[in-house]
């Protein structure tokens, strides 16, 4: 017989459970793979057109395998977290080369991947195979630590081992992937950050916190710190009489690894000695655009754009892989930072002003 927890838990998403989404039509491991790793620290509705449009263009392990990482970035563009996309055909490249385009139905070889860890293979292997294996991820912390008052930062190892130990001894043998989809439906519903749901939860009637009325104070969360500010100019360079906007690959790691952005330079003075240096000719002076502010994790940018009409004096400026005349009327197959898709489509309307 199933423990109390899960016989109550199990019954609610009888009734109640998620079974729309769009990963859940064909539960394949790489299905599961895609959508867990576009989970993480993004949600569910964000998630869903991504998701969809990612498959209907590498519906297999060996499409994305075999892709240009460009494209794959161009498929994660707003999405955010590029490391995320990254790992994830590097993890494809490894599958293929090295486990016979299947993925491991062992926890340890598959955590070992890119990108992957423990919750996200114990999510693989429950919710694909049926195997009795945790998870761990922020909705499911939410509702063990809530449970059974567990104290400390999820991110402390004290607290990482009382929350894994409590998920083990939980989860039961049998509709593994039904219990690991019910654990994130409970999180993600009823057993929310801000309001709990606790009148509706299955599993109300022994959860120490809904008993302490403490519900709110679990998991223990960092005290909220004022990010730090960063500031850069962004180079746009507009060709006349194309509607062309000149992009720069960015570098493997770091900040939008492998995706294009504009230029970025100190001040206007720079962005005339940038153009002199990869043989632009200026058409007319630098204009400043609005300011744009993008929040990132542990950051914020803002980013003033230096509008700048150019032709070409030469053909300095292509003769690097690391330069792309980038038109939005018919994109190329490359991955854009959030910020750049909105300044391509503020700009593009402008450029075609000017060349008419």
């Amino acid at each position: 017989m199933l423990p109390a927890f899960c016989e109550r838990l199990l019954s609610w998403f009888d009734q109640h459970g998620r079974r729309d989404l769009p990963w859940q039509q064909e539960r394949s491991a790489y299905r599961v793979w895609v959508s867990e790793i576009m989970l993480q620290q993004t949600q569910v509705g964000t998630v869903i057109p991504y998701f969809e449009a990612f498959m209907a263009r590498f519906p297999t392990l060996a499409t994305l395998a075999g892709a240009p990482l460009d494209a794959v970035l161009q498929s994660w563009s707003g999405l955010g977290y590029y490391a995320r996309a990254r790992n994830l055909q590097r993890a494809a490249k490894l599958l293929i080369d090295t486990h016979g385009g299947q993925f491991p139905a062992d926890l340890a070889a598959l955590a070992a991947l890119p990108g992957i860890g423990r919750s996200t293979a114990g999510a693989i292997l429950a919710l694909s195979l049926g195997q009795r294996a945790p998870i761990l991820d922020g909705n499911v912390k939410r509702v063990l630590a809530r449970y059974r008052c567990i104290e400390g930062l999820p991110t402390l190892p004290a607290t990482a081992r009382a929350l894994w130990q409590l998920a083990e001894e939980l989860m039961p043998s049998t509709r593994c992937a039904d219990y690991t989809q019910a654990m994130m439906d409970l999180g993600a519903t009823l057993c929310g950050r801000t309001q709990p749901a606790c009148g509706r939860c299955p599993v109300q009637t022994d959860c120490l916190a809904q008993a302490r009325g403490t519900q709110l104070n679990y998991p223990a969360r960092k005290p909220r710190k004022t990010l730090p500010r960063r500031a850069t100019c962004m180079l746009v360079l507009a060709r006349v009489d194309q509607a062309d906007l000149l992009l720069e690959r960015r570098a493997p790691t770091g900040i939008w690894g492998g995706l294009w952005a504009f230029p970025e330079v100190s001040d206007a003075t720079a962005a005339s000695r940038w153009c002199d240096e990869h043989g632009l000719a200026r058409c007319g002076a630098v204009q400043q655009l609005a300011e744009i502010t993008h929040t990132f994790t542990h950051f914020q940018l803002k980013i003033t754009p230096l509008l700048l009409w150019v032709t070409e004096s030469g053909t300095h400026c292509m003769d690097s892989d690391q330069l792309l005349w980038y038109n939005a009327a018919a994109p190329a197959a490359v991955g854009l930072p959030q910020p750049v898709r909105d300044l391509v489509r503020s700009i593009s309307l402008t450029a075609k002003e000017f060349s008419s």
